[in-house]
């Protein structure tokens, strides 16, 4: 039997104009049998902390004595919004790809967030599976996302669990908002084109560590790790998994104005073209400007609740069921 280890390394992930390197922190487990590669990582998106502190307590409770295989973890993929608070770069340091997760795998001759992305795909690329862990806000069901024509990625989402489980099509699948949003350079999206299988978990709640998050996120790693025979035993419970189909088109707002979302719906209710979504009106007249409904069947995953919004502004979501 080998001796399981754990290092820490930093990585270089690119440099400011100044010279002053953008640095990250890469743990390796190497557990006491071979087995699989696992990568993680969190904070590619600076506010989605509870990713970041999904890893520490996943470091806490990890026996390396009882894994096979390896697991590569980073913290904090995006070091320059984790340090705003942000959810993209500001637009002097990359203007052509803000959010790292639109430019996967990378490029090592590219913008900033190319060359971060090509130094994270390292690592990322070679391995045999990834759970990539974001953060959605408190408007958002707690969910796992993953390439709805890659079974393998379905197996690691059902594995890592929570209440909704959203297949998302891709490619040519998908509809026209996929290539405009440019979500082909998404870390999940990559990866599976490269025959690795890889999840997105998103966990409840940005800006602010919140238990049932972090624990939920703990729960799946190890379930994902179980899957993958890198750990004994079965998946645990981790919530009651719906399977549905994530879509781009929204409801969204029709001009500006404050939106009163219906105190009636809950995040995960079942509702039905049609619904009722809320009021938005004009602040100053008092205007109605809209009564948006649901716009198909399905679960209610995410629901503004910020009342101040501008025209265009998401104001819910609706996952397709699948059976």
């Amino acid at each position: 039997m080998e001796t399981a280890t754990h290092t820490a390394e930093r990585l270089t992930l690119a440099r400011l104009p100044s010279g002053v390197p953008v640095e990250t922190t890469l743990h390796r487990y190497e557990g006491a049998r071979d087995g699989p590669t696992l990568y993680v990582q969190a904070a590619q998106h600076g506010r989605e902390v509870n990713g970041t502190a999904t890893l520490r307590r996943f470091h806490e409770r990890l026996d390396l004595d009882a894994l096979a295989g390896t697991v590569l973890a980073v913290p904090i993929a995006d070091p320059l919004t984790f340090d705003r608070v942000s959810y993209t770069t500001p637009e002097p340091l990359d203007s052509v790809n803000p959010n790292l997760n639109r430019a996967w795998p990378g490029d090592a001759d590219g913008t900033l967030h190319e060359r971060m992305a090509a130094t994270l795909w390292e690592h990322a690329g070679s391995a045999d599976a990834i759970v990539d862990l974001h953060t959605g806000s408190p408007e958002m069901l707690t969910h796992v996302v993953f390439r709805e024509d890659d079974p393998d990625s379905r197996r690691l989402a059902e594995a890592f669990g929570t209440d909704l489980l959203l297949a998302e099509q891709a490619g040519e699948d998908a509809d026209e908002e996929w290539s405009d949003r440019g979500f082909d350079g998404k870390l999940r999206v990559v990866a599976s084109g490269e025959g690795i299988p890889a999840i997105t978990p998103e966990l409840a709640y940005n800006k602010q560590i919140v238990d049932d998050a972090v624990e939920a996120g703990v729960t799946g790693l190890f379930n994902v790790l179980r899957e993958l025979d890198m750990l004994e035993g079965e998946p645990e419970p981790n919530g009651d998994p719906i399977l549905a189909r994530n879509h781009l088109g929204r409801v969204t707002a029709t001009g500006s104005g404050l939106f009163r979302p219906d105190p009636d719906l809950e995040l995960g209710d079942r509702i039905t073209a049609g619904t009722p979504l809320g009021t938005l009106y004009d602040p100053t007249t008092y205007e109605v400007l809209q009564e948006p409904v649901a716009d198909r069947d399905g679960v209610l995953y995410a629901l503004t609740r910020e009342a101040t919004v501008t025209g265009g502004a998401k104001l819910a979501n609706v996952a397709l069921v699948l059976d």
